[in-house]
């Protein structure tokens, strides 16, 4: 079961402890390293999650996974999660660290759906864009490709959505000929 408040608690004793120690940067290297193990294997979440597998197993699996990958810290943390018996909560715990680490650097994610892949170059002046029409500073951007959308684009960040995509437009004129008052009128 879920439990954002633990995880949140954990990410930010990590980060406190990475920032007292002056290892913020390798540290969420780490995590995003963890990050990608724990979205690439769904096995290892299993084994996380499972309560038949015993706590020492669980950290001679951990520390095979990411043995020369990661730092101290991090190693120490995990082995004090399954210490804890919290190793269950661990992807919660790297997601709530790597949101917190974002915060704690003012780094806004920004999703973009496109019809098409962009250039680099187009990419560039969006976030430059972004920047300067918004308090966005640090942008970070990450893109999506939907040809259902036809053309245009989605964006989306802080809870904010800017959808001026073809497709869009499409269903609001759609909904404009379902509901136009003129033409009831006339029968």
């Amino acid at each position: 079961m879920p439990n954002p408040r633990l995880a949140g608690r954990y990410a930010k004793s990590l980060i406190d402890l990475a920032v007292e120690k002056d290892q913020l940067e390798s540290v969420y290297k780490d995590m995003l390293y963890m990050n990608s193990l724990i979205r690439a294997s769904a096995e290892l979440v299993s084994v996380l999650k499972s309560p038949v597998i015993q706590g020492d197993k669980k950290n001679k699996i951990l520390a095979a996974l990411t043995k020369d990958k990661i730092g101290i810290i991090p190693l120490t943390f995990f082995s004090l999660l399954v210490k804890k018996g919290r190793e269950a909560y661990l992807p919660e715990i790297v997601t709530a660290f790597i949101q917190q680490y974002k915060d704690y650097k003012g780094i806004h994610t920004v999703s973009l759906t496109t019809a098409v892949a962009l250039s680099e170059e187009l990419k560039s002046a969006i976030i430059r864009q972004i920047r300067e029409s918004s308090h966005m500073k640090e942008v970070e951007l990450k893109t999506t490709i939907n040809p259902a959308i036809i053309g245009g684009f989605i964006i989306e960040s802080d809870g904010r959505l800017i959808d001026v995509s073809i497709a869009y437009d499409l269903s609001v004129i759609r909904k404009q000929f379902e509901s136009n008052d003129f033409i009831y009128k006339i029968r």
